[in-house]
């Protein structure tokens, strides 16, 4: 067998270019004592991964090196199996990294997980099944602290953690949700989605469209954006309103990080913004997992999965998430 990889082959100078990408066969590893091969179904792409590429430190994960593979999460299947607690054809899902192979102990400091709703699709392990669901309920149930009638607002809504965000917002009774988007398909999407109302960042003045769409104020605002946006939903807080920093797209390619220059609007309001990080709230993976499949099941929950076919359409379509071609996951 041939373990295909794709590997750093320049840094990143703002969004990735093909020339960033080398493409490299190995022979597949063989696991050790102890150890597990998995073979790879499905690769995530995310916008952090220029971040990766660019050599910068991100939490606990060391910067790439120029020949490294890429790093990223996937869904696979053990093939063979040497650790008494895997068995051949179990689905799995963590840190493959870009490589059609991987070997691991599958221990608990690589997080990998089991893929326990087997009665639906295994690239869901990706999406809402996955770190991008546990990111979604994590983040905007146990961290965002949802109350009933809330004004809701989510950037990048269109995204993989923020379409299902808007859906989770309306399955726990929020009242008013309201998600941003570029463009007038992704907002028809949010719409269809169950959004009160879809603003196309493109169109005007970002402030207005946010005072227009939520004239009580926003109450609860799920970032996945940064930057300039973060600062026009400042202008736009309800009386006690609460902010989730989940991402920040926006700045994962520019060369200086960006900071609110409104960030006293807080005071106003006397609100509160926190950061998330998805990694911390572990012991409730399951329950979101749990939650968010028997949503799935009943409707609730339309996860919307943008897969390409092809391992060696990975830079391409990693290229293509920073000029907004896709939509979900």
């Amino acid at each position: 067998r041939v373990n295909c990889q794709w590997v750093v082959a320049a840094r990143p100078e703002g969004e990735p270019r093909p020339a960033d990408f080398e493409y490299r066969e190995k022979p597949a590893p063989a696991p050790g004592p102890g150890e597990i091969r998995l073979e790879t179904l499905y690769l995530s792409r995310a916008p952090v991964m220029a971040m990766y590429m660019s050599g910068k430190v991100i939490a606990e994960r060391p910067p790439l090196a120029i020949g490294d593979v890429i790093h990223g999460r996937g869904v696979g299947r053990v093939v063979e199996s040497r650790h008494p607690d895997y068995a051949a054809g179990e689905i799995l899902h963590g840190q493959f990294g870009w490589q059609t192979y991987r070997c691991t102990d599958a221990a608990a400091s690589e997080r990998f997980f089991r893929y326990t709703a087997t009665d639906l699709p295994a690239h869901l392990a990706l999406g809402a099944l996955g770190m991008t669901g546990y990111s979604a309920y994590c983040g905007f149930v146990d961290a965002g602290q949802p109350r009933a009638g809330d004004t809701v607002l989510v950037s990048g809504a269109a995204g993989g953690v923020g379409h299902l965000v808007v859906q989770i917002a309306k399955a726990v009774g929020c009242g008013r949700v309201v998600g941003i988007a570029g463009g007038p398909e992704k907002c028809a999407l949010l719409t269809e989605l169950g959004c009160d109302a879809a603003i196309d960042y493109r169109q005007g003045d970002i402030e207005s469209a946010i005072r227009t769409a939520c004239p009580d104020g926003v109450d609860l605002y799920f970032d996945n954006v940064g930057g300039e946006m973060l600062e026009a939903v400042l202008e736009n807080l309800a009386m006690h309103a609460r902010i989730l920093l989940c991402g920040s797209i926006s700045e994962y390619t520019r060369s200086e990080p960006f900071g609110p220059r409104n960030y006293t609007r807080l005071r106003r309001v006397e609100a509160v913004m926190r950061g998330f990080y998805v990694y911390n709230h572990e012991a409730g993976f399951s329950e979101a997992e749990r939650r968010m499949a028997g949503w799935i099941r009943s409707g609730e929950l339309r996860p919307v999965q943008d897969i390409v076919d092809g391992f060696e359409n990975m830079p391409a379509a990693l290229i293509g998430l920073y000029a907004g071609s896709n939509a979900g996951k």
